[in-house]
C-alpha cells in the first residue's frame, strides 16, 4: 500500500463527483488512501448589521455549501470503493493556488473539467488548467464518463528525447491496468513552412521515417523494464492537440509530459484538455 494519497478536488458539481469516482477507483488500484479537498472562493460580507450573528454571511454560506460538497464526495467515493480510506479537507486561499498546492507530496491530483453553472464552470475550468500546468505531482483532468475500460493507455511524445517521468507514469499505469500502451508523436508543419524550407514529398517521408526510428528506439528501453506491457507507436502528421484529443477517444487515459510553465508546450496541453473525450494526465518533468 502506498503511504502517499491521491488527492481529488470537488465543488459539488457532477463533473467533480465523476472525478472523485475516478480517483477512488485509482486509489484502490494503487492501494493508496484518498484525500478529498475543496477550496471555495470566499466572498466578503455583503451587508453590515447591528447584530451580524443573527444572519449567515456569504462566507458562512459558502463554507456550509463546501461542507455539503465534501460530504457528498466522500459518500460517492465510499460507494465506489467501500474499503477505501477517505479523508476530507477544507483548503484556504485562492482556489487555483490552494488546489494546486494540495498536490504536494501526493501520488496525483484529480480534478473535474467544469463546475456548477456558467460562472463556476469558468472558475473551476481555470483552476483545472492552472493545476494541470503548475502542480508538482501528476494532474488528471477527468472529462466525460467512460462507459467501459478499453485496456489502453496513450502517451503523447512531443520531444523524442523523451520525458522520463511521463514515460514511467504511462508504463506503470498500463501495467497496473493490464493494458497496452500506444505512444504517439504528432508533428505539425504549416504548408508555408514546408514550401519555404523546400521540403519535397521524399524529404517529408524521410523525416517521418527518422521520427519513427527515434520513437521506437526511445521506447525499447522502457519495453525492457515493462516486458508484460504490449507497446505500439505511431508518428502522425497533424496538430498535436487534435491528434492527442482523438487518441483520448480510444484510450482509458492519455499521458502528457510537461516542463516548467515557462518552458513547456502549454498550448498543446490546453488544446487537449479543452477537447479530450476522457481523462488526461499531465506529468511534470523530473
Amino acid at each position: 500500500m502506498s503511504a502517499k494519497p491521491i488527492v481529488a478536488a470537488t465543488d459539488g458539481s457532477e463533473e467533480a463527483l465523476r472525478a472523485v469516482d475516478w480517483a477512488a477507483r485509482e486509489a484502490v488500484l494503487r492501494g493508496a488512501p484518498l484525500r478529498i479537498v475543496a477550496a471555495p472562493g470566499l466572498l466578503p460580507r455583503m451587508a453590515d448589521t447591528e447584530d451580524p450573528s443573527q444572519y449567515p454571511n456569504v462566507s458562512e454560506t459558502i463554507r456550509q455549501n463546501t461542507d455539503i460538497a465534501l460530504t457528498a464526495a466522500a459518500e460517492r467515493a465510499a460507494k465506489a470503493a467501500p474499503d477505501l480510506l477517505i479523508d476530507t479537507d477544507h483548503l484556504e486561499g485562492g482556489p487555483a493556488d490552494a488546489v494546486t498546492e494540495s498536490a504536494s507530496g501526493a501520488l496525483m491530483l484529480v480534478v473535474g473539467s467544469r463546475g456548477v453553472g456558467a460562472f463556476t464552470a469558468m472558475i473551476l475550468g481555470s483552476v483545472s488548467r492552472y493545476a494541470a500546468t503548475h502542480a508538482s505531482s501528476p494532474v488528471v483532468v477527468v472529462r466525460e464518463e467512460i462507459a467501459a475500460a478499453r485496456r489502453q493507455v496513450g502517451i503523447g511524445i512531443g520531444d523524442l528525447q523523451g520525458n522520463a517521468a511521463a514515460l514511467t507514469f504511462a508504463f506503470e499505469e498500463a501495467a497496473l491496468r493490464k493494458a497496452s500502451l500506444v505512444a504517439v508523436n504528432a508533428w505539425h508543419t504549416p504548408e508555408t513552412d514546408i514550401s519555404r524550407a523546400g521540403l519535397t514529398s521524399a524529404g517529408q517521408k524521410y523525416l517521418e521515417d527518422e521520427a519513427t526510428r527515434q520513437l521506437a528506439e526511445l521506447l525499447s528501453d522502457w519495453q525492457a523494464k515493462y516486458p508484460d506491457v504490449p507497446v505500439s507507436h505511431e508518428v502522425v502528421r497533424g496538430h498535436p492537440g487534435r491528434i492527442l484529443s482523438g487518441l483520448s477517444a480510444r484510450a482509458d487515459l492519455v499521458v502528457l509530459g510537461r516542463h516548467p510553465a515557462h518552458h513547456g508546450p502549454a498550448g498543446v496541453i490546453h488544446a487537449v484538455l479543452n477537447h479530450a473525450h476522457g481523462p488526461i494526465v499531465t506529468v511534470p518533468s523530473s
